[in-house]
């Protein structure tokens, strides 16, 4: 029996999206990760984990900005924009990112300082480290109820494969 009272709410799925903001790949799967958030809303607890890439260089960079733009509130809006700018990331590396964060309305000017303080190096390390720890090795990947679901070979079906654990969890859950 679930406990999802007014006073005991059921708890959202996590639903881990392990992401590269320099990831051809991972701007195809906005489109996955815009229908998983309009089919389950609040059920669903989407999070953005960084995974930056070797091969990519200005996505660790790429990874601490969008951590400022969390801070500031515009996390999702501002990852959203990065990876439909992958290339131009490729080319203008950090002026990319700070210009990206005045578009939006943010603080650049404080985006400017996180990337030179590196005051969110340590999110994205522990991100990275966890990523590794639990076999992450491309990206997009999902991690929804601890099970890993690889994107970076093949999105074919990855999807269908994420709502078809959340609709169970849901079900357990009783919402």
């Amino acid at each position: 029996m679930s406990d999802s009272s007014p006073e005991h709410p059921a708890r959202p799925v996590v639903l881990d999206v392990w992401c590269e903001l320099q990831c051809p790949d991972c701007r195809t799967a906005l489109d996955d990760v815009r229908a998983l958030r309009a089919r389950y809303g609040d059920r669903v607890e989407l999070r953005l984990r960084h995974f930056p890439l070797e091969k990519h260089k200005h996505s660790f960079a790429a990874a601490q900005a969008a951590e400022e733009a969390f801070e500031q509130g515009k996390g999702w809006p501002y990852v959203e924009a990065v990876l439909a700018g992958v290339e131009e990331l490729g080319r203008r590396g950090e002026p990319f990112l700070v210009d990206t964060a005045r578009e939006l309305g943010l603080d650049a000017e404080e985006f400017d300082t996180a990337l030179i303080d590196g005051r969110h190096i340590l999110i994205v390390d522990a991100d990275q480290a966890e990523g590794k720890a639990i076999g992450v090795t491309g990206t997009p990947t999902y991690v929804v109820d601890g099970e890993r679901l690889d994107g970076g070979e093949s999105q074919e079906g990855l999807r269908e494969r994420v709502e078809e654990i959340t609709d169970r969890l849901l079900a357990a859950e009783g919402s």
